[in-house]
């Protein structure tokens, strides 16, 4: 008895392919895959492994711009916490991490599986799924410690080891993990929704220009790099001087501290907001200022001037594309990926508005 299969053609290599559901191109257009003219045949499968901080997950995307070039045709898949902050127009399949992708994954077959997280249960995927290609960080076996899996992912393994080693660093983030998976990096962008298409009503902000989103938070993590109130202040009343127009932004942990602000200097506060709305409002911006947070990874995403102000990290580890500038307290600090102060104060205090100011007037001009 023939198989049905004989009788009717199914392109099960193409990137629509889905194999549970018609494909979109079916769905839209009535498309069948017999003379079907969007057939796009798979070169090539690629998963990228890359849960972490949302921060993280938006840093890892020039990575996406370079597989397009190098592997033509691959079809990439993405396993995250966060699914929403991936652009979902260039990664072909985006899975959120839990028990049913990590199993169907499992039994899937890779050309490139690439894991930049050191947590185990992501090394621990990186030694179960089979790929002729892998990269980053695997589950040594005989301790269940991550492990560089190839001599490329040793620099950034080493420099999440020791201080001293990361301190003596002096490559970009994205450069590092460009290397890890055996590429050059040649100043890839970051690829990024700006969110601009759902309409979202800003008829609150001001219309004066240029606007600076002023990013007052920076998590509860590494608190060493908070700003007081009156910091904040003395910024947001020199921009107002200076002919600029501060907006305050931040979520839920930002929102009582920027009603105060909102109060001591009439800066426009328009509230906290959900994540793809918060994105298009940083997006209304003219420029950023911001700490080390998930706010400084989308504004560099969105091409906006990012005044960035940093003590504890390493600055070699942001790449700001050539557009804005990173300010750090007058202070010399001594508290390296720390999360308190061991003077009690945090050296944050000693970088002064002034300082700031004159940044964001080197960056982002005022009109003639």
């Amino acid at each position: 008895m023939p198989h049905l299969l004989d009788n009717c053609v199914v392109n099960s290599d193409c990137r629509h392919f889905r194999g549970d559901l018609p494909c979109r191109p079916n769905k839209a257009a009535g498309y069948l895959c017999q003379g079907c003219a969007v057939y796009a045949p798979v070169s090539s499968r690629v998963l990228i492994i890359k849960l972490g901080a949302i921060g993280d997950v938006i840093r890892t995307t020039p990575l996406l711009r370079r597989l397009r070039v190098e592997q033509p045709g691959c079809f990439i898949t993405w396993l995250t916490h966060t699914p929403a902050i991936l652009p979902q127009a260039e990664v072909d399949e985006i899975l959120k991490f839990d028990f049913a992708s990590a199993l169907q994954l499992q039994a899937r077959q890779f050309d490139v599986v690439i894991n930049l997280d050191k947590e185990k249960e992501a090394c621990a995927l990186l030694n179960t799924i089979p790929a002729k290609a892998k990269f980053g960080y695997a589950l040594r076996p005989h301790d269940g410690v991550a492990w560089p899996v190839n001599e490329r992912a040793e620099h950034k393994f080493l420099t999440g080891l020791f201080d001293q080693v990361s301190q003596a660093n002096t490559k970009p983030y994205v450069q590092e993990i460009f290397e890890l998976c055996g590429f050059d990096f040649r100043g890839e962008e970051y690829v990024f929704d700006t969110h601009e298409d759902k309409g979202y009503d800003w008829s609150q902000l001001p219309v004066a220009a240029p606007r600076i989103g002023v990013n007052t938070g920076c998590g509860d993590r590494w608190t060493t790099r908070l700003w007081s109130d009156e910091k904040w202040t003395a910024l947001i009343q020199d921009l107002q001087r200076a002919g600029y127009t501060p907006v305050l932004l931040g979520g839920e942990a930002e929102d009582a501290r920027n009603r105060v602000l909102h109060a001591a200097t009439g800066a426009t506060y328009p509230g906290t907001f959900p994540l793809p709305q918060f994105i298009n409002l940083m997006h209304q911006m003219d420029g950023i200022v911001t700490q080390v947070t998930m706010a400084m990874h989308i504004s560099i995403a969105l091409g906006k001037p990012t005044i960035l102000m940093n003590n504890i990290f390493n600055p070699h580890e942001f790449d700001l594309y050539g557009r804005g500038q990173i300010v750090q307290p007058d202070r010399e600090c001594v508290c390296f990926y720390r999360g308190t102060c061991q003077f009690g104060t945090s050296c944050m205090e000693d970088l002064p508005a002034e300082k700031v100011l004159q940044a964001v007037r080197e960056s982002i001009p005022l009109p003639r």
